[in-house]
């Protein structure tokens, strides 16, 4: 029988690596900042909200849910100044693949052939109430590159558990500081070093903190057990409501795809580490995913 939570799990957490190491990549700011943009500001938010982002500022807040509105603005804003959206993403997506090319060469042929079965496993998903996942689905997909048209196959369905994450923490009436909070006491991360990268402030933090220890989750401004392993059941949660994608990849492309990753993925975070520094991207580092809290 398929064990199909750990494959949604081990499936995200190879995803989150993926992707996620592009976002701090020099080559890809240095892209962007060609186009116009000063020194590349705001290359992370711009790039990854690019399919959204003719909605308007308003709908990029809402979906990214735990990030400062204003730095938002600010970056949305820098890009319409000096360039296009389409062009933001396509600066990225240059980077794309000479970095996979340079970084994980013996990934790339395999990775490339799953890339219609990746995209089957995204179109099978519902975009009900997952607006970016939706907006990355209907992005334009490239004719001529497969490998980049699997990397943004696997990057659409990280949005949609992205979107499914959000989902659940707004149920559950936590707001994006709050969040922030827990993901940082689960995490392990010193301070607020989570919450604060977001543009959380003093203010913010200190009105997070008193909700959840309203609620039992912290005591005295420091998350407690019962926090962490709440932030744990939200964790969990989140993987079941993410198994159809990998359900809709099949097990046997879903292992192809984990055990393809799995050797190579330490190299994206070495990336992060060496362009950003050893706390970003931490949905991609093994802290409580092996161990549990």
């Amino acid at each position: 029988m398929t064990d199909w939570l750990d494959l949604s799990r081990r499936a995200a957490f190879e995803s989150h690596r993926l992707i996620g190491w592009i976002f701090w990549d020099e080559r890809a700011i240095q892209n962007y900042a060609a186009l116009g943009v000063p020194d590349g500001a705001g290359y992370y938010i711009t790039t990854r909200a690019a399919p959204l982002a003719a909605a308007g500022t308003q709908s990029v807040v809402a979906a990214f849910y735990s990030i400062h509105p204003g730095f938002i603005e600010v970056c949305l804003d820098l890009c319409r100044q000096h360039t296009t959206f389409e062009a933001a993403a396509g600066a990225r997506d240059a980077a794309v693949t000479a970095g996979l090319r340079e970084y994980t060469p013996e990934v790339c042929d395999p990775l490339a052939a799953l890339a219609g079965p990746l995209w089957e496993a995204a179109d099978a998903l519902p975009v009900s109430g997952r607006v970016l996942f939706a907006a990355h689905r209907d992005w334009p997909r490239p004719a001529d590159d497969d490998l980049l048209s699997a990397w943004l196959a696997v990057n659409a369905i990280r949005e949609f558990r992205g979107d499914t994450h959000w989902a659940i923490q707004i149920a559950e009436e936590l707001t994006g500081p709050m969040a922030g909070v827990l993901d940082n006491a689960w995490r392990s991360y010193d301070g607020d070093w989570i919450p604060r990268s977001r543009g959380a402030d003093d203010a913010m933090l200190a009105d997070a903190y008193r909700e959840l220890e309203a609620r039992g989750l912290a005591v005295d401004g420091v998350v407690n057990q019962a926090g962490i392993a709440y932030r744990q059941e939200l964790e969990d949660r989140l993987d079941r409501m993410t198994i159809p994608g990998w359900q809709a990849l099949g097990a046997d492309r879903t292992r192809q795809l984990i055990e393809l990753l799995e050797p190579v993925s330490d190299r994206f975070i070495d990336r992060v580490d060496a362009t950003a520094g050893a706390n970003w991207m931490p949905a991609g580092r093994a802290r409580f995913w092996q161990d549990g809290p």
